[in-house]
């Protein structure tokens, strides 16, 4: 003996409960993950920006530990396998704390050699960074570069102030504002926006820029 069995679906009243409570879950859960996405940025730079004081500190501490090393005149040592040339000043340069001596201002890889923070660049703040870090998250100094989003580019290293006072900016690409086409806006060395950490080799400073 065969059963009917009746089937039926949600009813009217049913589905609106279903995507009300849908609607609840998401603006509540929404806010968290975004804050959850803003904290990993966050940690990002901060974990960053700590490994690479570090490495300036580290490579300072062995130049120091063998003597005060120079070649050529200039403040160089050999460190995890790459040639960093050091931050040189003159003696009234450290007399008027101007300048300290030992701070990497570039690598061995250069086409030359230039320890005056005045000459500082882009490209020489890469340097750095590539010889700093194991395994450095990818970056460059070319904002051409990180304007396509696809290019799996974690930081855009920019060059701001001059003389002494000239800094290598390290910027998170993801943290950057995007265009009406998805590409990433060009953070012009801002510090009041973005998520960044920036170094000043006349004096060894790492100083991280957080905002929300």
């Amino acid at each position: 003996m065969y059963r009917n069995v009746r089937q039926t679906g949600f009813s009217l009243i049913e589905l609106v409960i279903v995507i009300v409570v849908l609607g609840i879950l998401a603006v509540t859960a929404l806010p968290r993950f975004l804050d959850v996405t803003e904290e990993a940025k966050n940690a990002s730079v901060e974990g960053v920006s700590g490994g690479f004081a570090t490495g300036a500190l580290l490579v300072r501490a062995q130049w120091e530990a063998k003597g005060r090393s120079k070649e050529g005149g200039l403040n160089t040592i050999l460190y995890d396998g790459n040639r960093f040339y050091l931050t040189t000043p003159t003696d009234s340069e450290i007399e008027n704390g101007e300048i300290s001596p030992g701070y990497p201002i570039d690598t061995g890889a250069s086409s030359s050699v230039d320890v005056t923070p005045s000459g500082l660049t882009a490209a020489r703040c890469l340097n750095i960074w590539n010889g700093l870090m194991q395994n450095p998250p990818k970056a460059t100094d070319t904002f051409s570069s990180v304007v396509d989003s696809k290019n799996d580019l974690k930081y855009y290293v920019s060059v701001d102030g001059s003389g002494n006072d000239s800094l290598c900016r390290y910027y998170l690409v993801s943290a950057l504002d995007k265009t009406s086409d998805g590409g990433y806006q060009d953070p012009n060395n801002r510090t009041d926006k973005y998520k960044s950490f920036s170094y000043r080799p006349a004096s060894g400073q790492v100083v991280t820029h957080i905002n929300n």
